[in-house]
């Protein structure tokens, strides 16, 4: 038990400095639409998508690689608190093209990124 709270906290740790580096990118600063968070977002439904096909692939899932990876550091890296205040930051800047498009995209193409991690893992 204690093993496996220290790689969660470990995976999080590594999870939400990248998330900060994404989120820090000049480029994506000059957008009123948060790309950083739905890049982030998509990209961690992609890899716990990979992650979990291939530890169920290779019986590996109960490893702790698993849980660093998937609870840890996917965890981590994506983020529900950032999507909901942009989305009402979107709502109170009268955004609301912006908002369909960012909870469409966001949902949508989250499922569909898992749905495509777990299919490409079959293949690793």
């Amino acid at each position: 038990m204690i093993k496996n709270i220290f790689l969660v906290f470990i995976g999080g740790g590594l999870g939400s400095v990248c998330r900060y580096l994404i989120s820090d990118i000049n480029y994506f600063k000059k957008f009123v639409f948060p790309y950083p968070t739905l890049l982030t977002n998509l990209l961690g439904c992609f890899l716990i998508g990979l992650a979990l096909g291939w530890s169920i692939k290779n019986s590996y899932i109960d490893s702790s690689l698993v849980i660093l990876f998937t609870v840890g550091f996917c965890g981590g890296f994506t983020t529900f608190s950032s999507f909901s205040q942009e989305n009402l930051t979107l709502i109170n800047n009268n955004q609301l093209t912006y908002l369909f498009m960012y909870v469409f995209s966001s949902i949508l193409v989250g499922i569909f990124s898992v749905f495509l991690g777990l299919k490409i893992s079959k293949y690793l």
